[in-house]
């Protein structure tokens, strides 16, 4: 199982938010390509960065932080947060980007996905955020009418190799990952899952690890000190 280390990024500054709430913002750094030199330097492979502020408004304002990142860094890097046309995945890829998640256009833009896969293959994945059962849309602000689960049926079909997974409810919270989510998730689907919301101990990525899920992603539990990545790594392995 891959660690993906996470930089949530607003206003060019690496910050948390508790459970998607904008309101409640905590700035861990104003240096992100530092943040993502000490990811490396414990070992990490690969990095998972959203751009809070694209997320919101479909556009790209930390499109510099994220190719320096890339630049200074050579990791894996996946980005989502506002991805909703072609012209943003040309814009990130083109940047040198490994890969981006579409969210909010998966759910909203019929065909999109299937576009976006038809020229990218696996640098296309989605995201699924899930609240009370329910894929959200535009930054966590809104709830879809598509049940979880269909979605992911609906997104493997179309030949979605990557989905990340968050349970919302479980986001920056520190109180654990939804484990049952997952274990059902890596059942039904064969799709490469990244768990995302809530991984806060050691025994979490021991958890998810022991489902063979594809990937953790790792973010307060980190800045907080929760979980030491270099021995989360390891761990995962």
């Amino acid at each position: 199982m891959l660690i993906y280390p996470a930089i949530d990024l607003y206003e060019k500054q690496a910050v948390r938010l508790y459970k998607g709430d904008y309101a409640q913002k905590t700035v861990y750094s104003e240096n992100p390509v530092e943040v993502a030199r000490a990811f490396k330097a414990a070992g990490a492979s690969c990095i998972h960065l959203v751009d809070l502020e694209g997320a919101k408004f479909g556009t790209t304002p930390n499109l510099s932080v994220i190719v320096d990142v890339k630049k200074e860094t050579g990791l894996f890097t996946e980005v989502g947060g506002g991805i909703r046309t072609m012209e943003v995945i040309d814009t990130y890829l083109s940047s040198g980007i490994d890969r981006v998640i579409l969210g909010t256009a998966a759910v909203t833009e019929e065909g999109f996905v299937e576009k976006a896969i038809q020229k990218y293959g696996d640098k296309i994945a989605v995201g699924i955020d899930i609240k009370d059962g329910y894929v959200a849309i535009r930054g966590w602000t809104e709830k879809s009418p598509w049940n979880a689960f269909d979605f992911c049926e609906k997104m493997q079909k179309i030949g979605v190799k990557t989905m990340i997974c968050t349970d919302i409810s479980k986001d920056g919270a520190m109180q654990g990952t939804n484990r049952a989510l997952y274990k059902e998730l890596s059942e039904k689907f064969s799709m490469q899952i990244i768990a995302s919301g809530g991984v806060s101990s050691m025994e979490d990525v021991n958890a998810l690890r022991k489902m063979d899920l594809y990937g953790a992603i790792i973010g307060k539990a980190y800045y907080t000190g929760a979980i030491d990545l270099k021995a989360a790594i390891e761990v995962a392995k």
